[in-house]
């Protein structure tokens, strides 16, 4: 939709999908100087030409639009063509509100998994470290990036640009970290660092040598959980520095954490068992163990909806069990080699991406640990990794493998490990223990 200017007039354009698909409407409004100027029946002409997703984008512009969006039937009649077993006339206002949001996030969620299932994908790469980075993490269209050297640093998920970095003090070089809108938190291996996000730039240091050698961190405010070398966690306050609990997990070290919102702690082992306790009491709850002998666990994604844990081990091999019934519900050999990350979608309950050490990023059904595709770069890009050096983004594109691909000839520079994914909408964040970092965007074919 745009306003454009004519010889003191203003005029409304809006681009139709659908029956008006492929045609423009002109609508005249009169001498006013902005958007404004737009009465209720024009921009409801307007809005009518859209699809669901941007109505919901337009929804966000100001409050007088979101009232019209949504108080009006344009909602409702989109709601109704795809729902016509639901009478919206007989539902209250709140429920239908309700009903309209689960039904976007529904469609929202389809879309994604459409994309990565058939959707075209090209990949954003850009140098990003003076060092070689192999941890990133994505949230609220912010990636950071780090672990490697002493330096976090923060991009747009959209452009790509440079934001912020932060520098760790310590000697020693950061292990593991994550953030949120406020802060960021990082994990050296014998203390805990916090920055800052806003404000005043400060950074707090956690007493050193309160812990043997953190080997993995994860936080929900106010505590830090660090799994260490020893098969313990310990809980910490992370304003006051306080360790407030020890609970002894594994005999071996815990290799990787999870938690959730319940207040459970989930570690794992290099002996392929997870242990999980309540994070509140420190008390033992149970414990599973990998079908598949021997083999350590190096990574973990929890999914709060359908309860289930995912984990990739050293032996190639992508876990899920179900942490209500403590079982197994699948485990699949997907790579000859060491997966080093799982992640998903936090709402979404479909997809689940996997990277290790053959560096093939793997999209599996959460459901059934089904392969569903794999990608790695084309080498029609032609130009090897480490000759780009530069800050600039590179667009690279991708090459979906047939199941009866052979690896061993696509070459190691089309294909280098995967040792982090952050999944967002539409898109996976990877780094590779290379100075790089790599966008991998998915888009519906038209």
């Amino acid at each position: 939709m745009e306003v454009t200017g004519s010889s003191g007039r203003h005029r409304a354009v809006a681009a139709g999908s659908g029956g008006g698909r492929g045609k423009r409407r002109s609508v005249d409004v009169g001498t006013g100087g902005s958007i404004r100027s737009l009465g209720t029946d024009l921009l409801c002409i307007v809005f009518a030409l859209l699809d669901h997703f941007d109505l919901v984008r337009c929804s966000v512009v100001c409050k007088s639009w979101n009232n019209l969006i949504y108080t009006s039937s344009l909602m409702r009649d989109l709601y109704n063509k795809r729902n016509p077993h639901l009478k919206c006339a007989s539902i209250k206002s709140d429920m239908l509100e309700t009903s309209m949001k689960i039904y976007l996030e529904e469609i929202a969620m389809e879309e994604h998994k459409l994309s990565f299932l058939r959707g075209s994908v090209k990949v954003d790469q850009w140098s990003g470290h003076h060092a070689r980075v192999n941890v990133c993490r994505m949230k609220r269209g912010l990636i950071l990036t780090g672990v490697g050297d002493k330096v976090l640093r923060l991009w747009s998920a959209e452009s790509c640009n440079y934001l912020d970095e932060y520098v760790s003090p310590e000697m020693n070089q950061l292990v593991d970290y994550d953030f949120d809108e406020n802060k960021i938190v990082g994990l050296t291996s014998d203390r805990i660092c916090i920055w800052r996000r806003h404000g005043q730039r400060g950074i707090f240091q956690s007493c050193k040598g309160i812990f043997t050698r953190g080997l993995c961190m994860r936080y929900i405010d106010p505590e830090a959980v660090i799994g260490c070398e020893d098969g313990r966690v310990r809980v910490f306050d992370m304003y006051s520095g306080r360790c407030s609990r020890i609970i002894r997990m594994h005999s071996g070290p815990v290799t990787c954490l999870t938690l959730t919102d319940d207040q459970l702690v989930i570690g794992g082992s290099t002996f392929g068992n997870i242990a999980i306790a309540d994070l509140s009491s420190g008390k033992r709850m149970g414990s599973v163990k990998s079908c598949f002998s021997p083999t350590g666990l190096k990574c973990f994604s929890f999914n709060m909806h359908s309860y289930s844990v995912f984990a990739g081990s050293t032996s190639g091999y992508a876990h899920c069990w179900d942490l209500r019934t403590l079982r197994p519900v699948w485990e699949t050999r997907v790579s000859p080699n060491v997966i080093y990350t799982v992640h998903h979608l936090s709402n979404d309950t479909s997809m689940l991406a996997v990277g290790g050490i053959d560096g093939v990023l793997r999209i599996l059904n959460q459901s059934t640990g089904e392969i569903l595709s794999s990608l790695v770069i084309d080498a029609t890009n032609g130009v090897p990794l480490s000759s780009k050096n530069s800050h600039e983004v590179v667009q690279k594109k991708v090459r979906r493998l047939q199941d009866t691909t052979c690896l061993d000839i696509i070459p190691r520079y089309l294909r280098p490990p995967i040792t982090c994914l952050a999944v967002g909408m539409n898109k996976i964040v990877t780094t590779h223990n290379e100075k790089f970092i790599r966008a991998w965007r998915f888009h519906m074919n038209n």
